[in-house]
């Protein structure tokens, strides 16, 4: 291992993912294994900028493995974006005596710290924490498994009441501008139809579908829209479909923050505790503006310049599935 790093900083940033505490438990406990020191910087960029760094030991991340959200607390920063925002942060990094860092977010984290790192050079790592799972380079992103989870266990509960009243369930999702979480969870919890940003379906071809089904006295049907659709979302299609059938009751579930709460599933937090320790092992080794992804069960490492301004793309596979169970 290298020895020129002795301080690593550790933060969670952007939007907050079941799994994130088991990735900061892992880093933190996988450096002070190597006998390096490992800072916590609250609030992201902000909290970097602000100076709210405090050290963190074996114990200060005792008992997190199971909760949602982030002990170390995430906000977005617009003084991030800025030079001397950035400037504000290097100089409080170094009065710290931090030489390394470890960022667990999304996109808009990894953006920050390629320019971060490009400016200062100082030896970054990233860990793809978003329920989104539109990060490419990786398979799985922490949160997505929990954030489906959550969404199928809805789904089946929402199909319950959609059967007793015959009624017709426009749920939407979340994901932002990938279909992921909509598509998983839309096979699991056998929706008629899945409206996804990556598919190019057309409102009519939705409203066939559905005709059909009315032909043949389907009395419920369960719809799953991605928040990011092309063809608006839960409320608009409700609104677009109630206006031209007298055959459903229709109701809309908007999930929305529901998704980014609750006990992380075993799947987030091993594939959490797995990039926790890849990043501080990663970093130790040398690699520096590079993201920690799992590729077929392997951990692998991606330059910054291959995940930002990418995106993950949709498992065709999947969605030809989708459509085939969709009759």
């Amino acid at each position: 291992m290298e020895t020129n790093i002795s301080k690593i900083g550790v933060f969670t940033s952007g939007g907050d993912a079941p799994g994130m505490n088991a990735a900061i438990r892992a880093v933190v406990r996988t450096s002070i294994y190597y006998k390096k020191e490992v800072f916590g910087i609250t609030q992201g960029y902000e909290g970097m900028i602000a100076g709210d760094i405090v050290k963190l030991g074996t114990r200060s991340v005792g008992n997190i493995l199971q909760r949602g959200g982030t002990i170390l607390k995430t906000a977005r920063s617009l003084e991030f974006k800025t030079k001397e925002g950035r400037k504000k942060a290097y100089d409080n990094l170094k009065k710290s005596g931090i030489d390394s860092l470890v960022a667990i977010g999304g996109d808009g984290t990894f953006t920050g710290l390629t320019v971060f790192y490009e400016e200062f050079g100082v030896p970054s790592i990233c860990i793809p924490g978003t329920i989104d799972n539109d990060i490419a380079g990786t398979d799985y992103t922490i949160g997505f498994d929990t954030a489906s989870n959550t969404a199928v266990d809805a789904i089946d509960k929402i199909r319950d009441t959609a059967i007793s009243h015959n009624r017709l369930f426009f749920i939407e999702v979340m994901g932002r501008n990938s279909g992921y979480i909509a598509l998983n969870s839309g096979i699991a919890g056998g929706a008629v139809a899945i409206i996804i940003p990556e598919d190019n379906i057309t409102i009519e071809e939705l409203f066939a579908k559905l005709d059909e089904g009315g032909k043949t006295n389907k009395k419920s049907s369960l719809i799953v829209v991605a928040e990011g659709s092309k063809l608006g979302g839960a409320m608009d299609l409700a609104k677009k479909f109630s206006e031209r059938n007298n055959y459903f009751d229709i109701k809309v579930t908007i999930l929305g923050h529901l998704q980014r709460g609750g006990t992380p599933t075993y799947f987030d937090r091993v594939l959490a505790s797995k990039m926790g320790v890849a990043a501080v092992e990663g970093l130790l080794n040398g690699k520096q503006g590079t993201m920690v992804g799992i590729r077929d069960n392997k951990i692998v490492y991606n330059p910054f310049a291959t995940i930002v301004n990418h995106v993950h793309d949709i498992d065709n596979e999947m969605l030809r599935i989708a459509k085939i169970l969709s009759i």
